[in-house]
């Protein structure tokens, strides 16, 4: 097995810390302080192509497999996770809108949304439809030739400031289970969408965050993402590549934090002499590189098993969502701690790292339903041949 990267690959990558460093972190404390969304400089990653980085080549992306594109993400996570995330959210959205909408849709759409010149949220959860999603409850009747949309989303990453939703709806009669769920691409401005009020969240600041009401909502019918009922599938799919994308979040977030901390152990006099002199410390920094490179490679051979479409990368994805996104909490929270006081001020980025990963735990699957999936793949009557 090689761990090498390839000379593309790293370019990727060094192209990536040089956008981050240029246009994300003289701005990135001031969009979480002042909670803006920065749509210019998320158009200034689609110049680059990371809005479409493994959508199709047909809807303008750049199709690369997603162990590139975590590359990239990791990259910029450790500047600004939150923005870097949302990226990573639209460039799910954007796969899935690019890979099953019909023609008429992905032509009008596909190249605006690769570009960076707009931008599309996904639209899974509800009110009373997280962890258990297929549990949601926002239907689409097709009345002629239009569906007719009504229903709730929430925690809805930049809603209200997209264009276009990639949205989950129940079509058949089945008032809850996966089957009868279909997919949809839904222009974000349309008659009957509303937007509640911007939630005040610990992290995330960059992106807003939003319930969306569908009241009688109108779409054309070929909206609809591939077939009828098939949505619930689509929308699995693309929360195993969602998953990769944020735990890669939490390993570009804890790279950071490790960088500053190595940077601080350094300057930081007590007693004398700098604080990497004492043991306890070097040992706290030792375990913390430790535990990021094993998350690293764990995410990158998940998005290795993504692209090789082995049977068995959903569960690979869990496993390196859930341990990933704890570790990088981890690696963020002791590189604060090893800041002292310092670190718990705006005047340095830990905290700020702190609040943007702990979410990360939380989304694109809660770390407990990770240890659910992993578990009954572990049970099922192959697993000595699962999991090795």
């Amino acid at each position: 097995m090689d761990f090498e990267l390839t000379e593309d690959q790293r370019a990727f990558a060094n192209t990536a810390r040089q956008f981050a460093q240029t246009a994300l972190a003289p701005h990135a404390a001031n969009w979480d302080a002042e909670a803006i969304f920065p749509r210019e400089a998320i158009a200034q990653a689609g110049e680059l192509g990371f809005c479409g980085l493994y959508a199709p080549e047909n809807a303008g992306g750049l199709a690369l497999p997603r162990l590139d594109a975590t590359l990239i993400f990791e990259e910029m996570a450790a500047v600004d996770p939150s923005t870097t995330a949302f990226i990573t959210i639209h460039n799910m959205a954007t796969w899935m809108l690019g890979t099953w909408a019909t023609d008429v849709v992905r032509a009008e759409w596909g190249e605006a949304l690769t570009s960076g010149q707009k931008l599309a949220s996904y639209a899974l959860t509800e009110p009373g439809a997280g962890s258990d999603a297929a549990s949601l409850k926002t239907r689409a009747e097709l009345v002629g030739h239009e569906y007719v949309i009504n229903g709730a989303k929430a925690f809805i990453s930049g809603a209200g400031s997209t264009d276009v939703l990639v949205l989950m709806a129940r079509t058949g009669e089945a008032a809850s289970g996966s089957a009868g769920i279909s997919a949809f691409a839904v222009p974000a401005n349309l008659p009957g969408i509303s937007y509640g009020k911007k939630e005040e969240k610990m992290g995330w600041n960059s992106q807003p965050t939003r319930v969306i009401n569908f009241d009688n909502v109108r779409i054309p019918s070929n909206h609809l993402l591939g077939h009828e009922g098939e949505g619930f599938k689509i929308a699995m799919k693309g929360l195993d590549g969602g998953r990769i994308n944020i735990a890669t979040c939490s390993v570009g977030a804890a790279q950071g934090a490790l960088t500053q901390a190595q940077q601080y152990m350094q300057e930081r006099k007590q007693f004398g002499k700098a604080i990497a002199s004492f043991q306890a410390l070097q040992f706290k920094l030792a375990d913390m590189a430790t535990e990021l490179v094993a998350a690293r490679q764990m995410v990158r051979l998940a998005a290795s098993k993504l692209d090789a479409g082995a049977p068995d990368a959903s569960t690979y994805c869990a496993m390196a969502k859930r341990f990933a996104t704890d570790t990088g909490f981890m690696v963020c929270n002791e590189a604060l701690q090893l800041h002292g006081g310092y670190g718990y001020l705006r005047d340095f980025p830990l905290e700020r790292l702190v609040r943007d990963a702990r979410v990360h735990q939380i989304l694109e699957g809660t770390n407990e339903i990770m240890r659910v999936i992993i578990a009954r793949r572990m049970l099922e009557g192959d697993a000595p041949e699962a999991i090795r």
